[in-house]
């Protein structure tokens, strides 16, 4: 039996979360409709006897540069080639919009499907977790100058996400934090509210200082039991800066390409990305 591809739809949030739980990822409703709003052409699931078996996102950033994202299979249908059917319908897509690099963060399962379909390593990634004693949160204040944060992340990722961010910043001002020297910024933040813990990311910085400051000021307004980040392993702060808070070891991730990687961004700014279904 073939899987039915067709583009996902808001009607299939509720079926990509009922996958998402079964897997135990983080996303909201919230962040399913960020996909279909960033690409309403380029999400698409898998049905399967008439029941969403499967989903995969994309989205595209300036027309250089690509992310996949979502690629869940109900765990009951897994090896019937449903997500190989799914990931190949969204490179086909890419394709065809012309996007000259696509890029991923995946888990060891899916590294080997992903390196036949011609993707490449990039660097290495760790999911770290904080578990406290939920507790109050500071209290919220104004929102840090997004239009600053929008225009260094440009730089570090390597294209303009800024609708994509704007959308995250909005959600969750607090979340939002900024690191100066002098007039200039020396790094910056953005989170989440989980559907099982906050998420810090992404978390850039050009010194352990800034590094520091941004992380102690979103563990001191978040109020979650659960922090997540998803780090890059060979930063040379972060990894310490969360053993000193608590995180521990959850999982390894690869961040990993396909086609011509000439919009690399500054990976030595990146204390943890955005997340692996957004990059």
């Amino acid at each position: 039996m073939i899987p039915e591809i067709r583009a996902m739809t808001p009607a299939d949030i509720p079926a990509g979360m009922h996958l998402k739980d079964a897997a135990g990822w983080n996303q909201t409703e919230e962040d399913w409709s960020r996909f279909l709003e960033a690409s309403p052409e380029g999400c698409f699931v898998a049905a399967w006897n008439g029941k969403v078996a499967g989903t995969v996102t994309t989205i595209i950033h300036e027309d250089c540069l690509a992310w996949i994202g979502m690629v869940l299979v109900d765990p009951e249908l897994r090896g019937k080639g449903i997500g190989t059917t799914l990931l190949v319908k969204a490179i086909d897509y890419l394709d065809s919009r012309r996007i000259p690099c696509v890029k991923l963060d995946a888990t060891p399962q899916g590294r080997p499907l992903y390196e036949r379909l011609g993707f490449q390593v990039e660097y290495d990634l760790e999911r770290q977790i904080l578990h406290r004693e939920p507790g109050r949160g500071a209290a919220p204040g104004m929102m840090e100058d997004i239009e600053a944060v929008l225009a260094m992340d440009r730089d570090v990722f390597g294209a303009d996400r800024s609708a994509l961010l704007r959308s995250i910043a909005n959600a969750a001002p607090e979340f939002v934090a900024v690191a100066r020297q002098g007039r200039s910024l020396s790094g910056y933040a953005l989170g989440r509210r989980g559907s099982r813990g906050d998420h810090l990311g992404p978390w850039i910085a050009r010194t352990e200082p800034a590094a520091r400051e941004i992380l102690e000021n979103f563990l001191l307004f978040s109020k979650r039991e659960v922090v997540i980040v998803d780090v890059v392993k060979d930063n040379p702060w972060a990894p310490g800066l969360l053993s000193e808070k608590g995180f521990g070891f959850s999982r390894v991730l690869t961040r990993m390409y396909r086609g011509e990687n000439a919009h690399p961004g500054r990976r030595d700014l990146v204390c943890a990305i955005l997340g692996p279904e957004f990059g």
